[in-house]
């Protein structure tokens, strides 16, 4: 049975990992009959959103153990991902990918990334598994390795941003997977566009489907 590796951000789009984005690509892992286990850098996220009003909230909150909400408890430390007991990896976005696993939302190609996403990146790049991003979280990846093939869907400013990082921007609409073959970079745009929850799962599946193809 594979098993995808799936790191997470916190929880709630606009500082955390997308739930939706999260959950459906738990759903798809599972569907393929694979096998998941959750991640997240122990670290303070960034700010804190209220998700009704959209106003920063004067709290803070760790990534870990926002994540572990989605988890429903069930996630370890990304410190402790070892590439060799897994067959993929994989990132859901949401605006924690641009804030807290790296800094892509504020300083766009300058960006910094986390110690620990960086490191479990290049490691599974280095032994040619492959590695999944939904939403805004291929631009990370693009900063991590550089020369590489990804989608965020149709934005123009991260699609430049992505470009000076020196990756190649594929546009794209809904559900629809850009995949490096060289690279095994599987990637796909979900709320980067106006979506719906159907077109989410949509793009959630393809991505999986595709590593499945792949590993």
């Amino acid at each position: 049975m594979k098993k995808f590796a799936v790191v997470l951000s916190g929880c709630g789009v606009y500082d955390g990992a997308e739930i939706h984005e999260a959950t459906l690509t738990l759903l798809a892992i599972a569907q393929q009959g694979a096998m998941y286990e959750i991640f997240a850098p122990d670290m303070e996220q960034h700010h804190v959103i209220n998700h009704l009003t959209g106003q920063e909230m004067p709290e803070k909150r760790n990534v870990l153990v926002e994540s572990a909400r989605i988890a429903r408890g069930k996630i370890k430390p990304l410190s402790e991902f070892s590439p060799s007991g897994f067959d993929a990896l994989i990132f859901p976005g949401g605006f924690g990918a641009a804030k807290n696993l790296s800094t892509v939302a504020f300083h766009g190609p300058d960006a910094k990334v986390n110690p620990d996403v960086e490191k479990a990146v290049k490691a599974m790049h280095a032994a040619g598994k492959p590695i999944g991003a939904l939403c805004i979280a291929p631009a990370l990846i693009a900063k991590i390795l550089g020369n590489v093939e990804v989608t965020i869907g149709q934005d123009s400013g991260t699609a430049q941003a992505i470009e000076k990082m020196g990756g190649k921007h594929v546009k794209t609409t809904h559900g629809e997977v850009t995949v490096d073959k060289k690279n095994k970079i599987f990637t796909t745009p979900c709320y980067m566009l106006d979506a719906t929850i159907v077109q989410i799962y949509e793009g959630a599946r393809n991505v999986v489907n595709e590593i499945m193809l792949n590993v």
